[in-house]
């Protein structure tokens, strides 16, 4: 792979993503324009009222989507100065420009923004409900006497067992974006490779595989065609893009540190049982002896004392937040060296693992996952938030899908209740989907009429969501 075509500025709608020669005033690169489109979308907004981690929550501090997006951006681009840097200082590749690093760093606080924008409402269980309810209801469902599950192909059928936000991201902003045609926000060819985390179908899926690439799909066969156009421009054919690997790692810098914060400030978890889990990690793996690695519990504890001569009311909470900085310093150094120490591999499409992997970093990373899971995610108290939020995704699936099924379909009438539902369906979505059902077969529509729903459902936010389930079971 050559960064000149990785870095394509092509769109779908009539572009060839170079410059236009005119007296223009408008100095913008095509992937600083991409900004722009993407900060003034509403689907971008609705992010403000989508779940990170804890669901449904008051609290002011505490971070949604929105604010783990504008994270993961800001990591992005640091990833992609400190990268960029290194390429052209160690003269890596003879043809790698510093506007190609100036590219990079656009492109990846752009892919930032909207890594997650084609999540559910209610964070990562939204999609484990989902994906749930397809493997229970698909076969319940009836298409001309048939269950759906039968009438469907075997990749379409898939897309929905396999129901995943990243897919549902390239769709959003390819399609659902309906603003001036069927093209969505019509973003550069390179940004929409970066947030595709999975070159491969439903049908490609292989876990056993030990490529990172392989472990979940990344577009909806309804999207394949857009997929293929961005796959051929930027020459990824069917690896990961370069970009993927450092928007992955800004991701995962984000969310693990921030998982840990909140978990903090919500009361999971408290400075003395971090300090001991540090202290665990440390005999395990001699973690911090070498004077090269970054000794994370010695950071914890020096920050605690130093909170203490300051005369901080809580200097445990002035040691969890610093540290939280320093380790997150930490691992952007980590993820920069395991990005340019496998610069080869990474640029053949032969490296298969995250860039932490075999960095002083990755078992701290492990430990920050594990910490999260231990202490929160298997909480009574998260798990009575998914319990409710599980029967909210439940009912309006239900409901709408049913409806979904009769929907433009000749041989089915809507009855009362259905009509009504359909009628709660944004029109922009049926736009779209009249728009790219139009001379299909009557299984790719019903196949899309089908993704119709779920593109609702995913366009929710958590407290929208919550207030149609309420307004439909008329709980006042």
């Amino acid at each position: 792979m050559e960064w000149k075509q990785l870095l394509s500025a092509e769109r779908s709608r009539g572009t060839s993503g170079k410059m236009r020669v005119n007296r223009s005033t408008d100095l913008r690169s095509e992937f600083e324009k991409d900004y722009h489109r993407i900060i003034g979308s509403a689907s971008f907004r609705r992010l403000q009222d989508k779940t990170q981690v804890f669901p449904l929550d008051k609290s002011d501090f505490i971070r949604t989507r929105l604010t783990h997006s504008l994270e993961v951006s800001s990591f992005g681009k640091s990833l992609g100065q400190n990268i960029g840097e290194n390429i052209l200082a160690y003269k890596r590749d003879p043809d790698f420009t510093p506007r190609m690093k100036e590219d990079i760093c656009n492109i990846l606080q752009c892919a930032g923004l909207i890594h997650d924008i084609g999540n559910p409402p209610f964070g990562h269980f939204g999609e484990t409900a989902i994906r749930e309810w397809f493997e229970k209801h698909l076969s319940e469902l009836r298409f001309k006497g048939r269950p759906v599950a039968e009438a469907l192909t075997p990749q379409m059928r898939e897309d929905f067992y396999n129901f995943e936000g990243n897919a549902q991201a390239l769709r959003l902003v390819t399609k659902l974006h309906y603003l001036v045609d069927e093209h969505g926000m019509n973003l550069t060819y390179a940004l929409l490779n970066t947030i595709v985390k999975y070159p491969v179908p439903s049908t490609g899926i292989d876990k056993s595989s030990g490529n990172i690439k392989d472990k979940k799909m990344g577009y909806y066969y309804a999207d394949e065609e857009i997929f293929e156009a961005v796959r051929q421009a930027t020459g990824a054919e069917g690896c990961r893009h370069p970009l993927t690997f450092i928007l992955e790692a800004a991701d995962d810098i984000a969310y693990k540190t921030a998982d840990i914060e909140d978990a903090f400030i919500k009361g999971f978890l408290s400075y003395y049982q971090l300090r001991n889990e540090l202290e665990e990690l440390q005999k395990k793996c001699g973690f911090g002896e070498n004077e090269d690695k970054f000794n994370a519990l010695e950071k914890l504890e020096t920050l605690y004392e130093r909170g203490k001569m300051r005369g901080e009311q809580s200097p445990e909470e002035y040691a969890v937040k610093n540290w939280i900085v320093k380790v997150q310093g930490f691992l952007i150094s980590c993820a920069t060296f395991g990005f340019t120490s496998n610069y080869e591999q990474i640029m053949k499409g032969t490296y298969c693992n995250d860039l932490f992997h075999g960095t002083f970093g990755e078992k701290l990373m492990d430990l920050l996952g594990d910490m999260a899971y231990r202490y929160v995610f298997t909480s009574p108290q998260i798990y009575k938030m998914e319990v409710t939020e599980s029967v909210i995704i439940n009912f309006l699936m239900d409901k709408f899908m049913a409806a979904a099924v009769k929907y433009d379909n000749p041989e089915e009438k809507l009855d009362s209740i259905d009509k009504r539902m359909i009628s709660f369906v944004s029109d922009n979505y049926k736009s779209c989907y009249h728009s790219h059902s139009r001379g299909r077969s009557e299984t790719e529509k019903l196949y899309l009429r089908l993704l119709l729903i779920t593109d609702y459902i995913c366009g929710m936010t958590d407290s929208y969501a919550k207030r149609l389930y309420q307004e439909l079971k008329a709980i006042f």
